[in-house]
């Protein structure tokens, strides 16, 4: 079982004690008092210091999991492009506060991270080990997935559902279970989520990625099965790289058919004027 920690606070530390309590408003560019100096030095010191674990060499429930959770990185980056406004991460531990990281490292039941995520509004560029809060402009996940499994059912359906919503309040949350087949998406309102309801096809809009989740029937990377895939908002479907490819030679090769045939047709035509006299 996963203990949740209560988020970090939107300021890292403040003074212990005031001696006199001013009542002059600080204006930007204002020096910082030395006591405030001192102490904020003290935490950055303290965050180089500390050590984050990137693993904790637990593997994935079953080879369907570890090949989703890379089709979803794959089809984020093909739907929402240049990596340069946007971070996704699958399998990685997010770190929220030093209090759940110390949980991480002594091996304490604590909360690592999910199957996949995606952050808006940040350089993605950049290779990332884990994500730690306080070390992203205090940036949470904006979008969230997990993939149910035997083990996590109860986390993922009922306990993540409080969770995301009030220790880090993510706006999207989705949720699918391979053995029951069940796609669930939650939206925050009002620091609680509220379902997401599915159009004629039981697909779950997400305002985060501007697209469509939902449920697709066939072959990954050699696999064929069931998978969580993303439909644009006209309903096409957003391509792997290996369908774009495949699309590539398909109009390669339509394209080569169709100057054969009209290489043909012209043949055709000559010679049914050499047959009457005429020479081109």
């Amino acid at each position: 079982m996963e203990v949740y920690f209560s988020a970090m606070p939107k300021v890292i530390a403040q003074p212990k004690t005031r001696t006199k309590m001013s009542t002059r408003r600080h204006k930007k560019g204002d020096e910082i008092p030395p006591e405030h100096l001192q102490e904020l030095e003290a935490l950055i010191e303290q965050d180089k210091q500390f050590e984050l674990l990137e693993e904790d060499g637990e593997p994935l429930e079953s080879e369907w999991h570890v090949v989703q959770i890379h089709l979803l990185n794959e089809l984020v980056r093909q739907h929402l492009g240049d990596p340069r406004h946007y971070f996704c991460g699958g399998n990685m531990f997010i770190y929220y506060s030093y209090e759940q990281a110390e949980a991480v490292k002594a091996r304490q039941p604590a909360y690592k991270g999910p199957d996949f995520f995606v952050v808006r509004g940040v350089d993605g560029r950049a290779l990332r080990r884990y994500w730690a809060v306080w070390r992203e402009g205090g940036r949470y996940p904006d979008l969230v997935v997990e993939l149910v499994s035997p083990s996590t059912a109860k986390k993922d359906k009922e306990e993540n559902l409080h969770f995301y919503a009030e220790v880090m309040r993510v706006p999207e949350y989705f949720w699918y279970d391979p053995d029951r087949d069940e796609l669930r998406g939650f939206r925050l309102a009002n620091m609680h989520y509220e379902a997401i309801e599915a159009n004629e096809q039981g697909w779950l809009w997400s305002k985060m990625l501007e697209a469509y989740i939902g449920l697709w029937e066939g072959g990954y990377q050699g696999r064929v099965g069931r998978w969580v895939r993303l439909y644009r908002a006209d309903g096409s479907l957003v391509p792997t790289i290996e369908e774009v490819a495949a699309q590539e030679r398909q109009r390669a090769e339509q394209e080569r058919q169709r100057a054969e045939q009209a290489e043909a047709e012209l043949q055709r035509l000559r010679q049914i004027l050499r047959e009457r006299g005429i020479e081109l």
